[in-house]
């Protein structure tokens, strides 16, 4: 029986590599997806600032964003190249900035141009292309839509679909309310692998504990978590025992955040990296806890900046320790 997925989803200016590394110090097992690349970013851009991460985030994947199939197949090829496991097409995104360059979620009303850019990318890569969609657009909410895109998209080579489960609307809302007003219909992406039992779906959108996530897993291949594994991400600890049947995670709290302390020093040396920008995707490490409020300010206070990072961390810990 193949092994389900549970993956982070990519979001933007969220899932950078810095906070991939994170993710991957809580499961070992994940799927780890990239913010979305545009075509344009590496064909025109600096490649290494987009496509280098770290080698402990494996498994990992590069979600892209374009809509010209030469292009798509260039950049799948260099994604291949810096050695992610998966290519994943960006079909979902409703940002007006997207639809101006004509791809993400205004897609899926051209299923054979998706079509043809998965194609594009299958024949020249070695790893898995996947799409990431949504399960319509505007006010189309007939099953058939989103049926006729997956089966079209099928026939060109794709055969792992990740499904938003939202429509999203492209006139009138913000993407962050495109995360939360159109409603959430999960049947239809049951029905999904009901009627496509060869391909293989994960789920995505609202899904914020583990019986959610047992639930899903019962119907389909995989379950994407969104902004619950970013505010929450101490819920990752738990995944490899709950859903790979895989030894529990070893480390504690304090233990992950010292391991961030050493990889903030090495960024630092290595690419002039501030930890600043590295110590914000942990901001929800301590979530619940006593004195988690007080250790979050002391980590976002710009006054700290020219602290080392384990100084820092003894700072932070005087006010949990106060609260215990």
């Amino acid at each position: 029986m193949e092994e389900k997925v549970i993956s982070v989803a990519p979001m933007m200016d969220w899932t950078d590599r810095h906070c991939r590394y994170f993710h991957r110090l809580m499961s070992r097992h994940a799927l780890l997806y990239t913010e979305m690349v545009t075509t344009g970013a590496l064909v025109h851009g600096d490649v290494p600032r987009h496509l280098r991460f770290n080698a402990e985030e494996h498994p990992v994947a590069l979600q892209l964003g374009g809509s010209e199939p030469a292009d798509l197949a260039h950049c799948a090829r260099l994604g291949e190249e810096w050695g992610y496991d998966e290519i994943n097409l960006n079909c979902g995104c409703p940002s007006e900035r997207v639809q101006r360059g004509a791809f993400g979620a205004c897609l899926m009303n051209e299923p054979k141009l998706v079509a043809d850019c998965v194609k594009a990318m299958v024949d020249v890569l070695r790893v898995p292309v996947t799409v990431k969609h949504r399960i319509g657009i505007d006010k189309i909410e007939s099953y058939e839509f989103v049926r006729d895109f997956v089966g079209q998209v099928s026939e060109a080579g794709c055969d792992t679909f990740i499904v938003h489960a939202r429509n999203a609307w492209l006139q009138g809302l913000s993407p962050k309310q495109n995360r939360e007003i159109p409603p959430l219909r999960y049947a239809l992406v049951h029905r999904l692998k009901h009627d496509f039992p060869g391909l293989k779906f994960s789920i995505n959108g609202g899904i914020s504990v583990n019986e959610q996530v047992h639930e899903h897993l019962r119907l389909l291949d995989g379950v994407m978590v969104g902004r619950e594994a970013y505010h929450n991400p101490w819920w990752l600890a738990e995944w490899d025992a709950e859903f790979f049947g895989a030894a529990p995670q070893p480390l504690t709290r304090e233990e992950v955040e010292s391991l961030m302390c050493d990889y903030m020093v090495r960024e630092a040396a290595e690419h002039g990296t501030q930890w600043s920008s590295i110590a914000r995707h942990m901001l929800g490490l301590r979530n619940g806890l006593p004195g988690a409020r007080r250790w979050r300010q002391v980590w976002s206070d710009h006054r700290m900046k020219t602290r080392p990072p384990h100084e820092v961390m003894a700072l932070a810990h005087e006010p949990v320790a106060q609260a215990a």
